[in-house]
């Protein structure tokens, strides 16, 4: 798995676009106190239970294959010219 340039950004709008679908979606309400792990499990198991991320196979899930999905993921959400995509 080959980081992404920029992927710690790209996982922090991840965060934030995936707590934002999820909100909106009525499938969760975050709390202020819930971490970023939590959130990370959370967005990354309903991106697959919705058909937007293609699964990793369970024996390779980890906080950082998740975190790099979710990079990948938000990374395709962004205009072609973003400045965390050059």
């Amino acid at each position: 798995m080959k980081e992404l340039k920029h992927e710690a950004e790209l996982v922090k709008g991840a965060i934030v676009a995936g707590v934002q679908y999820a909100e909106k979606r009525g499938a969760a309400i975050f709390e202020p106190t819930d971490s970023a792990a939590e959130k990370i499990l959370y967005i990354y198991r309903l991106l697959v239970h919705d058909k937007l991320i293609q699964p990793l196979p369970e024996d390779q899930v980890s906080q950082q294959s998740m975190r790099h999905k979710l990079a990948i993921w938000y990374s395709k959400q962004l205009p072609p010219d973003h400045p965390l995509l050059k």
